[in-house]
């Protein structure tokens, strides 16, 4: 590996252990999601409202994140506190005005979402999203500055804070409850369960803006510059549709499925149940955003320092293939024991693992291949792109989910994104060529849908019998990586 690829290795993983402990520790909630709400239908109603939240965060950040890294690191700027204090101030600014309109309109919002019983659902969850969204700024100054560690605590602390209101909240208030009452009356009250999830994240998400504060001082002492906004939301503009769409292809299936049926009861249940397992494929998730905490940094670091660019990319991505596949192996050699994170109610929906996997492998190298339009500062690329990927999504969807119900949902996230990833390849190889390496890529591939084969095919009966083979499949997989891709040095006797 080439030094920048190292410290590209260890960036992942630094900025990785939160968000994968993270996106771990909120997959651990699962199993009491699925056991203390009342039916895969909560299940289904937690499931909508976060596609909600995950496609407004977009919308409020609308690529400043991107934009702060290119402007921030240009070689003409000569105040870089200046791009942080500007985009501070924007960001800050919209996601005030969104949280002060939202209140106004926030029954008529309840009534279309078909949460018209429950508009409290809504409230919270946009109180989330705007203080989510202004808290990705001073995030992204911490990656700007290389202080993973600090970003590493400030997400820990988060996490472990939601992950312990979320257990006071449906495991010890309903024990107090049963045994004590009057402990717990003024503020608990059963039946109300997804909402106390949403009442963990409002907490959560003012502790942690709280935390980042000291993070937000730098900024107060420049003055946003107008015209650099300008600028830099003509940047990231292109990276607004572009991000609007990809998280469509991400949650479109989970935001439309409660409006393709009739029977909305029947829809919540069937989404729950997807929703549920879909979160069992959610570790390939955790790779991919941990993976682009450090490359984005890396790739617009790279390019100012005029370092070796297609070799560097060229092994970023090799090696992420590698890893990837890796990933989704060891999860579906031991789904036996992974499926038991979600209620036994559950389970007919562990067939969308699979192909929800892949279909995340497709999008993260897809993320790998975007530099090219990225450094050429030619984001519309990425619009077009994404914008096809999403109508591929919906139309899947619209079609064929009313007949085939949450597994032409899987289906669609894996199309749109080996669609979306052939199209930024070979349009990218004839605007900013990058000799990737396609035989180490096809190579591995190979072996990887070999070793999954000959893993699912033989039918086993005993379980322990099938790990161990299965484990055996894993350790060849290992293998032939240490040997073709991490060679041993070895000195002459």
């Amino acid at each position: 590996m080439s030094g920048g690829i190292k410290r590209l290795v260890k960036e992942t993983a630094i900025y990785g252990a939160s968000s994968i402990v993270g996106r771990f520790m909120n997959w651990l909630l699962v199993p009491l999601y699925t056991r203390a709400l009342v039916g895969t239908g909560e299940f289904g109603i937690y499931t909508n409202l976060y596609a909600w939240v995950a496609l407004l965060l977009i919308i409020l950040t609308y690529g400043m994140e991107t934009g702060f890294f290119r402007f921030i690191n240009k070689k003409e700027e000569q105040e870089p506190m200046r791009v942080y204090a500007t985009t501070l101030f924007s960001v800050g600014c919209t996601s005030l005005l969104f949280l002060l309109s939202a209140g106004c309109f926030i029954r008529p919002a309840s009534n279309l979402l078909n949460y018209a019983g429950h508009p409290e659902y809504l409230a919270m969850m946009l109180v989330v999203v705007a203080i989510d969204a202004f808290c990705c700024i001073p995030f992204v100054y911490l990656r700007y500055k290389n202080r993973p560690f600090r970003f590493m605590r400030i997400k820990l602390l988060g996490i472990f804070l939601n992950i312990a209101l979320n257990v006071f909240f449906l495991v010890i208030c309903p024990w107090l409850h049963e045994k004590m009452p009057d402990a717990v009356d003024g503020f608990y009250h059963p039946g109300s369960e997804v909402g106390y999830i949403f009442a963990a994240n409002v907490i959560t998400s003012v502790v942690t803006l709280l935390m980042l504060v000291p993070d937000m001082i730098p900024a107060f002492a420049h003055k946003p510059d107008i015209a650099l906004l300008r600028r830099m939301l003509r940047y990231s503009f292109p990276i607004l549709i572009l991000g609007i769409a990809g998280i469509m292809n991400q949650t479109a299936d989970k935001i439309l499925f409660p409006y393709l049926f009739a029977d909305k009861s029947y829809a919540n249940a069937q989404l729950g149940i997807y929703g549920a397992c879909f979160r069992i494929a959610a570790v390939m998730v955790m790779f991919i955003q941990a993976f682009r905490y450090a490359y984005e940094p890396f790739v617009f670091a790279n390019n100012r320092n005029g370092g070796n660019q297609a070799k560097a990319y060229s092994e970023a991505m090799k090696y992420f293939i590698i890893f990837a596949l890796f990933i989704f192996l060891a999860v579906m050699f031991y789904l036996d024991w992974v499926k038991y994170f979600v209620a036994p109610a559950y389970y007919p929906g562990l067939s969308v693992v699979p192909v929800v996997m892949l279909g995340e492998l497709f999008f993260g190298i897809y993320f790998n291949l975007s530099i090219w339009y990225k450094l050429n500062d030619r984001t519309e690329w990425g619009a077009y792109f994404s914008i096809a990927g999403c109508a591929v999504t919906v139309a899947i969807i619209i079609i064929f989910a009313p007949l085939y119900g949450y597994m032409a949902c899987a289906w669609a996230s894996f199309v749109c994104n080996l669609f979306m990833m052939l199209l930024s390849y070979f349009v990218g190889q004839k605007k900013f060529p990058i000799p990737y390496d396609l035989k180490s890529a096809f190579t591995y591939f190979a072996l990887a849908i070999i070793l999954y084969s000959a893993g699912m095919i033989p039918a086993i009966e005993s379980e322990v019998l099938r790990l161990y083979y299965r484990t055996l499949l894993l350790v060849v997989f290992l293998i032939f990586t240490v040997v073709r891709d991490f060679p041993h040095k070895t000195g002459k006797h």
